[in-house]
């Protein structure tokens, strides 16, 4: 590989952008030396939705969340979570 040109330094994020939206990265970094990592703290990205449920339903699922000492729109995604990734189990079981 030809020499790397050095990188350089900036005085802002929107500097930065700006000079790697207009200049090819390669020719400053060896990615044939980088490596797959792991951010575990990352959080995964989030969308707000508007969802109605009738009052007895949201009501029934504080009282459960208060139970369990958890807030109840965190329950509300766990029990999503779980019916999503059973539902899509039982669809590959289907399949296969």
């Amino acid at each position: 590989m030809s020499k790397l040109k050095p990188r350089p330094t900036f005085k802002s994020e929107v500097q930065e952008a700006a000079f790697w939206a207009s200049h090819d990265s390669t020719a400053y970094i060896d990615y044939s030396k980088s490596r797959r990592m792991i951010f575990p703290r990352l959080k995964p990205s989030t969308e707000t939705i508007s969802l109605r449920l009738p009052k007895s339903l949201l009501d029934q699922l504080k009282t459960l969340a208060n139970k369990r000492d958890v807030p109840y729109q965190r329950l509300l995604k766990l029990f999503v979570l779980e019916r999503v990734q059973a539902e899509l189990h039982l669809k590959a079981a289907k399949v296969s």
